[in-house]
């Protein structure tokens, strides 16, 4: 289920297939939503200007190769069509790439919420009953909110797909204007006393550690096309779409938070609440920059909000489709959408949502919960394009690269780099999330009459029962919190 399915049906079954820059809309509206408007404070809480350049330079670099990966992998296995999850499948087995669908859909729920929370935040300075998006008015609202997209995509979805193209370009407009401003006001001073953090910062490679999971989220969506690759024109163009919408995106990531450094001294941009861009606008032009940047925000946020909805329902239901998840999400109704698989993600969005009501911080919780929940499904499909360089049988009859194969190396340095710089914490949290999917993994497993697990998976399953257990009893124990 996606807007490229929707597609297909808006000619009378016609098939309409998906051109390069629809492609790239796509990964650019998936990865521009909440995070960016939050780079500010984020990145002022870990480190300064030169910490931040490095992080940049290592996200960017990570971040890109996987890009790579995704374009590699597009044009050498085009029978895999089903994204992220696929690729693992692939490379791995039924179990593991049934955990790489489920986590991929898992994070784009979770990460579902800090649109939300980041709404109410937002409305915060104006309402204090929704204090910073956790208090139990705003996750009230922001319920109602949640199943309202629910109906409106459940309605069909070429009328979700219609507003998603229009915001998609509104989004951008705030975001570019706080660049431009924040450039042409920069302070030199300021931006000086800035450039190495503060005594509370750490080291620099603490200060880059700590930067590493929100970049993880601003850049979810990087993918974006290969999960609709199936809907592409030009097999090709998928990965073409994947590498325009990233290095378009990183050029305004980057620059957000660096022009903001030139503004106000990093504890005060770091005290600001959520969205700091329009804290730190504000500064700069006086009260109208806050309104300014949270209209853009909004706009922004319902749009992302949509697009990564229709993005994990599809999921579900491609895996469904492949008999890797139960045969319920196969399901649709008379406008074509999946209702099982949206009813399943809209329900998970609210359960987190109201986990947030006992977390010390929702949105910051949200945004790490949702990468960290990505990191596997990343870190398995940049081990597939691994195997793929190295094995010409693998790659379809593609010859070996050395390039591919240093490509593929480096991202998969980066995604393991990535779940060390998550920390136990957000690996056990994760894990207490994973393991209670294998109960799909049985449904789908005795509806197909087979053997529940083979001796390797049960010996994956084991290991995550295992985190699993030993992330509740951490929590229990005040050991981690949330």
């Amino acid at each position: 289920m996606s807007g490229a399915h929707a597609a297909e049906r808006a000619s009378g079954g016609a098939p309409v297939r998906l051109t390069l820059p629809t492609l790239t809309a796509m990964v650019v509206g998936s990865m521009v939503g909440a995070g960016v408007f939050s780079l500010p404070s984020r990145f002022s809480e870990s480190t300064g200007v030169a910490g931040a350049l490095i992080a940049w330079v290592i996200a960017g670099t990570g971040m890109l190769m996987l890009a790579f990966v995704f374009q590699m992998l597009a044009v050498r296995r085009p029978d895999l069509d089903a994204g992220v999850y696929a690729y693992a499948k692939a490379g791995f087995g039924e179990y593991l790439g049934f955990f790489a669908a489920f986590g991929y859909w898992a994070s784009a729920c979770v990460g579902n919420v800090t649109y939300w929370v980041l709404i109410m935040s937002t409305l915060g300075a104006l309402f204090p009953a929704l204090g910073d998006g956790d208090t139990l008015l705003a996750v009230g609202l922001s319920s109602v909110g949640l199943w309202g997209f629910f109906l409106l995509v459940r309605r069909g979805v070429r009328e979700a797909t219609a507003i998603n193209r229009v915001v998609t370009v509104a989004k951008l407009v705030p975001i570019l204007v706080f660049v431009v401003l924040a450039l042409f006001l920069l302070d030199p001073a300021v931006f000086a006393g800035n450039l190495t953090g503060t005594a509370g910062t750490g080291t620099l490679f603490d200060q880059v550690r700590g930067t590493m999971l929100v970049t993880v989220f601003v850049f979810l969506g990087v993918e974006g096309a290969s999960v609709y690759s199936r809907h592409a024109a030009r097999r090709e163009d998928v990965g073409r779409a994947t590498v325009l919408g990233f290095l378009s995106v990183f050029a305004v990531f980057a620059s957000v938070t660096v022009v903001s450094y030139g503004i106000m001294p990093m504890e005060e941009i770091a005290a600001l609440r959520q969205p700091s861009m329009a804290g730190v606008l504000a500064h700069a032009v006086g009260p109208w920059g806050t309104v300014f940047v949270s209209a853009g925000l909004i706009v922004s946020v319902l749009g992302a909000y949509l697009a990564w909805t229709l993005m994990a329902a599809e999921v579900l239901f491609v895996a469904a489709r492949d008999d890797d998840m139960p045969r319920f999400l196969r399901r649709s109704n008379a406008a074509d959408v999946p209702v099982p698989a949206l009813v399943m993600t809209t329900a998970l969005s609210q359960a987190v949502l109201v986990v947030t009501l006992f977390s010390e911080d929702a949105f910051d919780f949200a945004l790490n919960m949702t990468s960290a929940l990505t990191l596997i499904p990343f870190l398995l499909a940049a081990l597939f394009a691994v195997k793929v360089a190295r094995d010409p049988a693998a790659g379809a009859g593609a010859g070996a690269s050395r390039g591919a194969l240093a490509i593929a190396v480096l991202a998969t340095a980066y995604t393991a780099f990535l779940l060390y710089a998550a920390g136990l914490k957000y690996v056990l949290v994760s894990l207490i999330v994973y393991a209670p999917a294998t109960v799909l993994f049985v449904k789908v497993r005795r509806e197909q009459g087979r053997r529940l697990f083979t001796p390797a998976e049960l010996a994956v399953c084991a290991v995550s029962v295992a985190g699993a257990a030993a992330g509740v009893a951490a929590l229990a124990t005040g050991l981690i919190t949330l």
